[in-house]
């Protein structure tokens, strides 16, 4: 079954709105085939396998909990957090089940404890909202829900988890092979701060890399959101959605890291609500 998902992975990959994410990873192999200062076809191999592992394991439950960790994504254990979205996202649920049988039985709600409304869906498991979109209405929360499982449904989230995740592997693996030579250059030695400044340097920009990585993931998927919008229509909830991108676009977005970058990568505010409207979204608001 791995394998299987492994596969229909790469198959999705060469969708036409998935360009910049191909180039972006045959970049990476030239990159780490520099950094790893491979010189012949042994080597190249080797990068190749090392990188294959690394998008497996961000494919993986591990890539999914590592970037739920990044995310801030927590477990519910207040009793009235789950009180307030526990019978929403079950009743979304199942309205997406429904919809669509494929959608894992084992996803789950998590909280990040941010203050602006927001919601995120990763992997194939994991829906997270923000503390701040619990004091919306319970229309406008079960209608952002349905978008993000949307979301799983059409596997949106697999980029990111191996743009996120799997730099994130490669890196700490270069670091640890980097860290062996730093000692045995040590031994030989006394320049070991010139090799270290830079190491420090190659990681610094393999983490700016990644967040390259990041923003041509969330710039080429914006058609995903109008196909997650419309998925949430298809499952009754047109009108609650419209008012819901209407409420979060008059808040401020959040400050810091994946959060900030999620909430710029989606397309205008307007231009969803007019599509919603134009699928029979029944939603007129006061101007």
């Amino acid at each position: 079954m791995k394998l299987l998902y492994f596969v229909d992975f790469f198959g999705r990959l060469f969708r036409k709105n998935n360009w910049g994410v191909i180039v972006y990873l045959l970049l990476n192999v030239g990159m780490l085939f520099f950094l790893f200062g491979a010189s012949d076809l042994r080597s190249f191999l080797i990068v190749i396998l090392i990188y294959a592992g690394s998008l497996a394991v961000a494919l993986s439950p591990i890539g999914e909990y590592i970037l739920r960790m990044q995310t801030g994504s927590k477990p519910l254990t207040r009793k009235e957090f789950r009180d307030r979205i526990e019978p929403l996202f079950n009743k979304v649920y199942g309205k997406a089940k429904a919809k669509d049988p494929s959608l894992q039985d084992n996803i789950r709600i998590f909280i990040n404890y941010d203050q602006v409304p927001n919601a995120f869906a990763t992997g194939r498991k994991t829906v997270c909202v923000t503390q701040g979109l619990l004091a919306l209405p319970d229309d406008e929360i079960e209608a952002i829900l349905a978008h993000e499982f949307a979301h799983l449904s059409n596997k949106d989230t697999d980029m990111l988890l191996v743009i996120s995740v799997g730099n994130l592997i490669v890196t700490c693996i270069f670091i640890f092979v980097r860290f062996i030579s730093m000692i045995a250059i040590t031994m030989a030695s006394r320049r070991v701060w010139i090799a270290f400044l830079f190491d420090a340097m190659l990681a610094g920009m393999m983490w700016a890399w990644t967040k390259i990585g990041i923003l041509l993931v969330l710039k080429s998927s914006r058609n995903n959101e109008f196909e997650a919008d419309k998925f949430a229509l298809e499952i009754g909830y047109g009108k609650p959605l419209a008012s819901a991108l209407d409420t979060l676009s008059r808040c401020e977005p959040s400050k810091a890291g994946l959060w900030r970058a999620l909430h710029s990568s989606h397309p205008e505010t307007h231009d969803r609500i007019g599509r919603l409207q134009d699928l029979g979204a029944d939603y007129y608001a006061k101007i």
